[in-house]
């Protein structure tokens, strides 16, 4: 019987909580472990996990890769909040990494988790693992860049980048970790592009920003409710069982925080 959300989110914390950081990180490592614990829902690994399950693997398999799409979620808050990015001095009422140890340590705290991501990642005898983690890192990066510079050529190609290119590969991960062959992932990536698309769109209704601002609230949230669906047809069309997913897919679009 698969596992539900929040025991799959249970595992994560677990093992974030126990993972072991280079040791040649020395004093630094205190600053990668804070920008963790100041970490939200684990939404990220937890899809990975969900997938892999739903793809026939066991969820604690895919728990390396889905925590180190995690780590490269956290490199990129931290580094965001810096100064010459967004210059926030909190992260979900906490002071962020950057403000609390000094801008020097908080850039080097972005690096060292990047670098620990992918030192996870490689742990998987597949080249598929790291492979799916740079290229939805790079795709995030030229989405912070478009975002910026304002040099976007339109409001989806930003998105699908700076926020959806993680959430893509979290179904990725998951299917690499399960073995699913390339050729029978099309419908499972579709459904991970409309999951993207659906936290992006709900995130900016929170916030009032985004979609809410080129849409309006009731506009953003037709567009969220319509992705939501596609998301469930996209995961009709696979022949697993898929109903925690469904359940993921349920709860982010009505989630209030």
């Amino acid at each position: 019987m698969p596992q539900a959300p929040d025991d799959l989110r249970a595992l994560v914390e677990d093992y974030l909580e126990g993972l072991e950081l280079w040791p040649q990180l020395h004093g630094q490592a205190d600053s990668v472990r804070y920008s963790l614990t100041v970490g939200g829902k684990r939404v990220r690994p937890v899809i990975c996990l969900a997938t892999a399950e739903a793809a026939g693997a066991d969820a604690e398999s895919a728990l390396a890769a889905g925590c180190a799409l995690e780590l490269v979620h956290t490199f990129s808050l931290v580094h965001d909040d810096l100064p010459a990015l967004d210059d926030d001095e909190e992260r979900r009422g906490q002071p962020s990494t950057w403000k609390r140890y000094g801008e020097a340590v908080g850039i080097l705290a972005g690096d060292a988790l990047l670098a620990e991501a992918f030192r996870l990642a490689t742990s998987y005898e597949t080249p598929h693992i790291a492979r799916e983690l740079a290229q939805a890192t790079l795709g995030m990066i030229g989405g912070q860049y478009l975002d910026i510079t304002g040099t976007a050529p339109d409001e989806v190609t930003l998105h699908r980048l700076k926020t959806g290119c993680l959430f893509a590969a979290t179904v990725g991960l998951g299917l690499w970790v399960a073995g699913v062959p390339e050729a029978e992932q099309r419908a499972w990536r579709a459904f991970g592009d409309e999951l993207g698309l659906l936290f992006q769109i709900v995130d900016d209704i929170l916030d009032a920003d985004g979609y809410v601002v080129t849409h309006g609230v009731d506009g953003a949230r037709r567009l969220a409710d319509e992705a939501a669906e596609r998301a469930r047809a996209r995961l009709a069309e696979v022949a697993a069982d898929t109903s925690v997913l469904r359940d993921i897919v349920d709860g982010l679009a009505v989630r209030t925080a």
